[in-house]
């Protein structure tokens, strides 16, 4: 299965679609840092919500970049689940990439993260970082997830794809910032940003209710990824 991840990898790479990814994250990056100095915490938070559809569409590119022949001679070749798993690891991968430059940029070169405010109770410079990881971390299976829902194997087609990739991190954030409308029904991806924002750090409770809520929705989005390959290869 290791040498289908590469495989993919490197079709997606050296067939140039990676291009426009890369294009679209190092704009997100400058919009999110360019504007002046913040606190760690917010900064990461907020350019994790802002990074999700562009680990999306990533993720819907790379699993689009093999042609459908090929994918099925895959299938055959080392089974169903592996195949699948192979364009799952790869699209993280490749997000873990884009992740780990976002958790960099800040520092240059923007220059955009400062230490807390004297007496604002805001977490330390090292804690930030920590949480931004963290928010990174849970922003990128579910963009993956997401990804895959909206690939060509589940969707069929281009409109139906990019409507589905469109309405997934549309919603993501307007559900996010509501409190009433199920947010349940989205990665909490707003919910781990606006908890970053806050003046302390979150306590790990509800770091751990962010962790399961990311894992219960992946689990389930990826449950459906399944079943509609199946159902359609």
């Amino acid at each position: 299965m290791s040498a289908l991840v590469r495989m993919r990898l490197a079709g997606f790479v050296r067939s140039g679609r990676a291009l426009a990814p890369v294009i679209a994250a190092v704009v997100v990056l400058a919009v999110v840092h360019g504007g002046g100095q913040s606190a760690a915490a917010p900064a990461y938070g907020y350019s994790a919500v802002m990074l999700f559809p562009v680990l999306a569409w990533q993720a819907k590119l790379l699993l689009d970049a093999e042609p459908d022949v090929q994918r099925r001679l895959a299938r055959l070749s080392v089974g169903p689940s592996r195949e699948a798993s192979a364009g799952l690891l790869a699209a993280a991968a490749l997000g873990a990439v884009f992740c780990a430059v976002a958790m960099v940029v800040p520092w240059w070169p923007f220059h955009a993260i400062r230490g807390p405010l004297p007496g604002s109770g805001e977490p330390s410079t090292a804690a930030g970082i920590a949480l931004g990881v963290l928010a990174h971390l849970l922003a990128l299976p579910a963009a993956v997830a997401l990804g895959a829902l909206a690939s060509r194997a589940v969707t069929r087609t281009v409109r139906n794809g990019i409507a589905v990739l469109v309405s997934g991190a549309v919603l993501a954030v307007v559900l996010g910032l509501s409190d009433s409308i199920a947010p349940w029904l989205v990665p909490p991806v707003m919910a781990t940003a606006r908890a970053l924002a806050a003046d302390a750090a979150p306590p790990g409770g509800t770091l751990l209710l962010l962790a399961g809520w990311t894992l219960a929705w992946c689990a389930v989005a990826l449950a459906g990824y399944a079943r509609l390959r199946r159902s359609r290869s």
